[in-house]
């Protein structure tokens, strides 16, 4: 058997086989579990006694295949090739060594080899003519000791594989404990910088070390997990050893432990002294004596950013110089990859950020429409892409749902969707028509470079006509939900996406009766690998038409279930792009709850407000808010015929808010300004601000609408 070759080792306890004990790389540190089932064959002279775990078979007797047998600590001693057969000259290399005092050496047992054959220290000729250096001589065909060297290399290239499995920072200190503890060390305590540099950073302020993470062996193990203690582990001072935070003193013991970089036993002097520093006074008494911990701090690319100490109790062997290396295999490794880990989280978190400010990050609250959202990024690893949707209040109670895809999924991607959705939302305050935002972001995406694509479907929404007006850039169709019907996909003009330049988009105006719900998605949601976008389709549509069902035909679905059952139609590995879905349930205005007036650019036109809102209040059994409105409508409308070339419009709304909406042809838009004691007027807005519950103005293509709201209890 091959005592050298590195193997990948299980990381996982696995429930053995049985009477098979498996092999793993933690059998170099553990002693091995004896076995009471059966009897050793007597030892031969020259060998080790009846204790020892590999003896040498009876002759006659068939010898099993020792590659699932532990390895006991701190030597083990493999079997011997019977009579002539030709051993395997890579077990030891000619160029490897023991010293007399190497731990790997195992001693003699009472009454076995003799003095002079334990006390020769000199290379061991094979029958192949090859050499091992065994640490003693010993006849042909009886058991020599193993070295560890094999076993540590096995145990570092499992521990590193464990480590670098690890893509954020607690999976990485997960893996450096889990790997360590028991095989290694039977405490271990890993402290990090606070805050953790990023990159290139160039930390400020004092050097904190804070600990992130400590395991121990625990009091009990369970032993159906296939690992097997050869002794169970009884508390000790160990398992109170650290504190949560200490800050590192400039020309301190624990500083220079640190600025040293290599790992180093805590019985040297500059070790023991960094002790207090680091765990608190007091607690470095509990650190065993002699080389029984080693303080191993851990150095980035640039800097060091924190310390990992590694202990034995007393029930185990000491640690070596061998130990030493292992330990600083371990820290550069772990250190290495907590470094990258916080770039890279860094990064995720500039991107997640990115996206997230790019979305809307509250849906606004329209009148006669409800409105729902969902947005899954294609991978939780890069949670960037070009998806977005919106609603965009405009003026008369309109609204203008927007939903867009931009080419790919990238930092790119989501930096050319956010100006794109800008754009779109400054076309939208200047109330274009739906097929003119769509030219003018084509434009906008030419501007931004010749390879920006984009799909886009933008639609507006008049609860007071029950109208909706869709205009679409290659985007996939919106889907229509009526009342008690089956779901249909609307018949929109395709066009060309956004980008191509030099193409016309068409709207259509289409019925949006109340209680019927729009959806608009991005093609994330239908197609993928597995489907193609049409069938997607059809599986969406069928999907809302069976949801519908269960809430029965006068009852539409919540908003926000129907979006989630939407979802569910994706299975596992089924999404490939990103998915963006905006659900609008159109409740409408209706015409009893609407009045509607044109007033001429006069001096009686106030009057006359105040009297049409007054009757319209009375109708609606609103008289509690007559004083209120009067004045308010007095004071808009003054403003607005003082300027006004044209009829003057004014609206009034009952919803679950009273809305008063005045128009005229004037673009400038007016500003809540603190009137002076000697000023004649500039004292209406100032009114409408501390009595209306909210108020606004937009400028439209031909004017402008000022607005207020005011609650029905006044």
């Amino acid at each position: 058997m091959d005592s050298t070759r590195v193997t990948e080792q299980p990381t996982s306890y696995e429930r053995p086989e049985p009477g098979v004990i498996p092999a793993d790389a933690r059998e170099a540190f553990l002693p091995a579990p004896t076995s009471s089932s059966s009897s050793p064959p007597p030892a031969e002279p020259g060998t080790a006694g009846p204790g020892a775990e590999h003896s040498q078979p009876h002759a006659g007797q068939e010898s099993e295949p020792d590659t699932h047998r532990p390895r006991p600590a701190p030597a083990g001693i493999p079997l011997q090739p019977a009579g002539g057969q030709k051993p395997d000259v890579h077990d030891h290399p000619a160029s490897d060594h023991l010293t007399a005092d190497h731990p790997a050496v195992a001693p003699p047992a009472p009454g076995g080899a003799s003095q002079e054959q334990a006390s020769q220290d000199r290379p061991v000729p094979a029958p192949d003519g090859s050499e091992r250096r065994t640490g003693q001589v010993t006849p042909p065909g009886k058991p020599t000791p193993m070295r560890r060297d094999g076993d540590r290399l096995r145990f570092v290239g499992a521990a590193t594989r464990r480590i670098a499995r690890g893509i954020d920072l607690e999976e990485i200190v997960m893996g450096l404990c889990r790997a360590t503890v028991p095989t290694f060390a039977d405490t271990i305590l890993v402290y990090l910088r606070e805050p953790l540099p990023v990159g290139d950073e160039r930390p400020t302020g004092p050097l904190v070390l804070r600990l992130r993470r400590s395991d121990r062996i625990p009091a009990e193990r369970d032993t159906d997990g296939g690992f097997v203690p050869a002794v169970a582990p009884t508390p000790s001072e160990l398992d109170s050893i650290g504190s949560e935070r200490c800050t590192v003193r400039p020309g301190s013991a624990l500083a220079e432990v640190l600025r040293g970089v290599r790992p180093v036993f805590t019985d040297a002097p500059a070790a023991r002294a960094a002790l207090p520093e680091l765990l608190g006074e007091g607690a470095e008494s509990a650190v065993p004596d002699g080389q029984r911990a080693i303080l191993a701090p851990l150095r980035g690319r640039r800097r060091v950013i924190g310390a990992a100490l590694f202990l034995r109790g007393p029930e185990r062997p000491a640690f070596d110089a061998d130990d030493l290396l292992v330990a600083a295999q371990l820290a550069t490794h772990s250190a290495l990859g907590i470094d990258k880990a916080v770039l890279y989280g860094r990064e995720a978190y500039i991107a997640d950020e990115l996206q997230r400010t790019m979305l809307p990050e509250n849906l606004p609250r329209c009148t006669g429409v409800r409105l729902a959202s969902r947005y899954l990024p294609a991978a939780e690893t890069a949670r960037v892409g070009g998806d977005w949707y919106d609603a965009i209040p405009l003026p008369g109670s309109r609204v203008a749902l927007v939903v867009g895809d931009v080419m790919g999924h990238s930092m790119t991607s989501a930096a050319i969707m956010g100006q794109l959705r800008t754009t779109a939302q400054t076309l939208a305050g200047l109330d274009l028509p739906p097929q003119e935002v769509l030219h003018h972001l084509d434009e906008q995406a030419q501007r931004l470079g010749a390879d920006r694509m984009a799909t886009c479907l933008y639609a507006v929404y008049d609860p007071v006509a029950h109208r909706i007006t869709i205009a679409n850039a290659g985007h996939p169709p919106p889907i229509l939900l009526p009342l008690g019907g089956r779901a249909e996909v609307l018949r929109v003009p395709a066009g060309a996406p956004i980008g191509v330049g030099g193409v016309d988009f068409e709207a259509v105006e289409l019925d949006a009766p109340a209680g019927a719900t729009l959806l608009l998605y991005t093609d994330g949601l239908v197609e993928s690998r597995l489907r193609d976008v049409w069938t997607g389709i059809d599986q969406l549509r069928d999907k809302l038409t069976a949801t519908a069902q269960l809430t029965g035909p006068d009852h539409p679905p919540p908003l926000e279930a129907l979006c989630d059952e939407v979802l569910d139609m994706l299975g596992p590995g089924d999404r490939d792009d990103d998915i963006a879905l905006l659900a609008a349930r159109f409740d409408g205005i209706a015409p009893s709850d609407v009045a509607y007036w044109f007033l001429e650019p006069e001096d009686a036109a106030p009057g006359r407000a105040r009297r049409l809102a007054r009757r319209a209040l009375s109708r609606w059994g609103m008289e509690d808010l007559s004083d209120s409105v009067e004045l308010l409508v007095s004071e808009v409308v003054t403003n607005a015929v003082r300027y006004a070339s044209r009829p003057v419009t004014l609206r009034l709304l009952r919803t679950d808010v009273l809305r008063c909406e005045v128009g005229d042809d004037v673009p400038q838009l007016p500003r809540l300004r603190q009137a002076r004691a000697t000023d004649e007027g500039g004292r209406g807005l100032y009114l409408v601000n501390r009595l209306a519950r909210r108020w606004g103005a937009t400028r439209l293509s031909t004017g402008k609408v000022v607005w207020f709201e005011l609650n029905h209890g006044g």
